[in-house]
């Protein structure tokens, strides 16, 4: 009788730990996530329970340019990181340019609209429940921004100093995570406030 041989299975490849700051993101998000989850939920339950106007639907206006900014800029911020990785510098800089401007415009669309809320419609915090709410989801969404935009600059600044390069681009995929994080926010946000809650 001959002896059927079979190969071996290859033993499998050592597992490497996953970069920590990829996980350190991944638990900021999740963490952040909980805590806007808290914040729609209210929005959603204190809608229509206000007892005074002004209501959602008077004084609300889709604001679909700056979404388009905001979630456009998730696609740049994406590509900056992968020009990175090949080394491209010139791309990545230009892109990472575009993604702050891109967020810089939400931003302002956001200032624009809570100005024309308190000084045309009244709207204020203390308002109604709708002011509230409002406010303290939005805010909460404008404050990720800020801060999404403080680092991307900042980045920004190491590279025209000469201090950003390929070896960086673990870092820079985290801080892209963040970001892209703030723009699934905000398509949460969008619909509760000016799809559902109108």
């Amino acid at each position: 009788m001959s002896a059927i041989t079979t190969p071996y299975p290859e033993a499998p490849a050592s597992w490497v730990l996953p970069y920590r700051g990829k996980v350190g993101m991944a638990c900021l998000i999740i963490a952040e996530s909980a805590i806007f989850t808290i914040f729609v939920v209210a929005y959603l339950f204190y809608v229509g329970k206000s007892l005074s106007g002004p209501t959602p639907r008077e004084v609300l206006e889709t604001p679909i340019f700056f979404t388009i900014c905001l979630l456009s800029s998730s696609l740049t911020v994406h590509l900056a990181a992968r020009s990175l990785e090949r080394n491209r510098r010139g791309a990545f800089m230009g892109l990472l340019l575009v993604t702050i401007v891109l967020g810089g415009l939400f931003l302002f669309g956001t200032g624009r609209e809570w100005y024309r809320l308190i000084y045309e419609h009244g709207l204020k915090i203390s308002t109604n429940l709708f002011g509230t709410t409002y406010y303290s989801l939005v805010g909460l969404h404008a404050s990720h921004v800020i801060a999404g935009l403080v680092m991307l600059s900042t980045l920004f600044l190491f590279g025209l100093a000469g201090r950003v390069g390929r070896d960086q681009s673990a870092r820079v995929d985290v801080l892209s995570m963040y970001w892209h994080f703030v723009d699934g926010v905000w398509i949460v946000v969008f619909t509760v406030v000016y799809v559902l809650g109108r």
